[in-house]
């Protein structure tokens, strides 16, 4: 009878709910909603963080009157800053108070690791540990085909034992890349007879939102001072850079330059096609701009390439500006609407459809143009399920801008030019603007808001979402070709 107790006394395991505790309630919670759906559980994180941080800037210890924020100006603040986007429907510098400069700057940090990433580490915080479950989400975030149904090569950007490193390296990145950038930006700004808590403070702000990608500047004038700065711009443009890389990519740096591994295609198909597309958009904007003396035509010569450079590489997600937008033609616009679409990195704190979804789609049109079945990229194949992800990203980007575009025409009468140009601002994270967006209705904020929300969350968990619920077919249908071209 003794041992039938002992086999039956252990009743942990049958315990009834209402015995555990409130923290118990809570891991298990996120634990099954995670287990369940990975993306889901991401969008809610940070769809709940995006409203803690609108209820928190309505707050009157937020603005600098004391007075409360409508809700559709705190709800574009927050959405632009957890989304690294940095569009203003108010004046940044002079709308908020202390209090709230200082959870917008907490803000585009706490966005800035990424949705499924910020996701992951909710739930090892909350669940005490970094299982497989969070591992998932992490490495979902730099590449969604992990949580595909079959095979999955592990010759790529992040492998799911180094999950834990790169969580590290994006906590490591954030206060290193940013300290080191506010080390060079402080000193410039002392020179302005600037009162050093004042200078210490703008420094690490400037730093953290170009890195981050946001485009938010702490003082009224934003860069006006520093147009034709060098130093300044510079220490700017490179935070910017390092920022759209994506943290898989500076891992994998990292990890080359202490163990001379070679780098993942990924690494080098990041670097490389944003290379290219940071000196193609310089020279594109440099050749339409030189002649307006609205925008840098005005410029002393020496300063020209310098300018079209640096908007190349803010029109990559960095979102500052040293030209009236406004003013540009519009064929300079439509090529920035093209850098803003393209966006930067995966995993990184830039937006759009990504470096590597366009590169992937330029692999596949010389593959077919060679008369060839595979991709290839640096003496390596690339499977055609990620050609079929990379179509569904660029088809969902331009889908969510076109509808915010017409939206935007019908509500403000803004012409397409602008509101184009905007809405793929908004899509793509990147902040530029062509001056609609200080002047919108409140329906034209939540058209952007919705649009800077899906253009954050939308394309990551989208991925992640087809990837998952790819499933084996074990039966082929009758073929038949179509025309198509």
């Amino acid at each position: 009878m003794r041992g039938t107790q002992r086999a039956i006394a252990p009743d942990a395991l049958t315990r009834p709910r209402s015995l555990e505790s409130i923290p118990q309630r809570v891991r298990a919670f996120v634990n099954d909603a995670a287990h369940k759906s990975p993306s889901r559980f991401a969008v809610i994180v940070f769809t709940s963080i995006i409203f803690l941080w609108t209820a928190l800037l309505m707050l009157p210890i937020s603005s600098a009157t004391g007075e409360v924020t409508p809700f559709h100006q705190a709800l574009f603040t927050a959405v632009s800053t957890i989304c690294v986007t940095g569009l203003a429907v108010v004046d940044m510098a002079q709308h908020w108070s202390p209090f709230g400069t200082v959870l917008i700057f907490i803000g585009f940090n706490v966005g800035a690791v990424g949705v499924l990433t910020l996701a992951s580490m909710m739930g090892a915080i909350v669940t005490r540990r970094l299982g497989l479950r969070q591992k998932l989400m992490a490495a979902s975030d730099s590449n969604p085909l992990r949580t595909h149904a079959g095979a999955v090569s592990e010759s790529q950007a992040v492998r799911l034992g180094d999950i834990g490193g790169v969580l590290a390296t994006v906590a490591i990145s954030l206060v290193v890349i940013e300290t080191s950038i506010a080390l060079l930006i402080v000193p410039r700004l002392l020179l302005e007879d600037i009162p050093w808590y004042t200078a210490v403070w703008e420094g690490f702000y400037y730093a953290a939102s170009a890195f981050t990608n946001t485009g938010f500047t702490p003082n009224a004038g934003g860069l006006a001072p520093f147009t034709h700065d060098i130093w300044m711009l510079n220490a700017i443009a490179i935070a910017v850079f390092a920022g759209s890389l994506g943290f898989p990519v500076i891992f994998a740096l990292f990890r080359w330059v202490r163990t001379r591994q070679r780098l993942p295609v990924h690494a080098k198909l990041t670097l490389l096609t944003t290379s290219i597309l940071l000196v193609v958009g310089a020279i594109a904007i440099y050749l339409l701009e030189s002649a307006n003396p609205a925008t840098i035509g005005a410029q002393e010569p020496w300063m020209r390439p310098f300018t079209s450079l640096f908007m190349s590489s803010m029109a990559r997600s960095g979102g500052f500006s040293t030209i009236d937008l406004g003013q540009a033609n519009p064929a300079t616009m439509l090529a920035l609407d093209m850098l803003m679409f393209v966006g930067g990195g995966s995993a990184s704190t830039a937006g759009g459809i990504k470096v590597t979804t366009i590169a992937i789609l330029f692999l596949a049109a010389i593959a077919e143009a060679r008369g060839v079945n595979d991709m290839q990229a640096f003496g390596r194949r690339i499977p055609t399920d990620v050609l079929r992800l990379s179509v569904s990203i660029a088809l969902w980007g331009a889908t969510i801008v076109a509808a915010s575009s017409i939206l935007l025409m019908h509500f403000t009468g803004a012409p397409l030019t602008f509101a184009l140009f905007d809405s793929i601002s908004a899509f793509a994270t990147c902040g530029l603007s062509s001056g609609l967006t200080q002047n919108l209705p409140p329906e034209g904020s939540y058209i952007l808001a919705v649009t800077m929300w899906l253009g954050r969350v939308g394309t990551v968990t989208m991925a992640a979402a087809l990837a998952s619920s790819e499933h084996k077919q074990l039966f082929r249908l009758p073929e038949e070709r179509i025309i198509v071209g």
